[in-house]
């Protein structure tokens, strides 16, 4: 049996778009309107934990000494 692998950021936040945009035209029914809400809390979850993991690995970047360096965005 082929087991289902998560979606990568950028398909689940596609996927995410797409389906707001379905449900935001009214035309499904309520069974299906609750199938799509169920799905996109799972895309949603997706793409959390997807931004969690990469600020984490940015902070593991960023850390010298134990010491976490920051730098502002503002340009000079």
């Amino acid at each position: 049996m082929a087991r289902k692998t998560a979606p990568n950021f950028e398909q689940a936040l596609s996927d995410l778009e797409q389906l707001v945009e379905t449900m935001e035209q009214g035309d499904l029914s309520l069974e299906e309107s609750l199938k799509q809400f169920e799905t996109g809390i799972a895309l949603a979850s997706s793409c959390q934990q997807a931004l969690q993991k990469a600020e984490l690995k940015v902070e593991q970047l960023m850390e010298k000494n134990g010491e976490l360096l920051t730098k502002d965005f503002d340009s000079e």
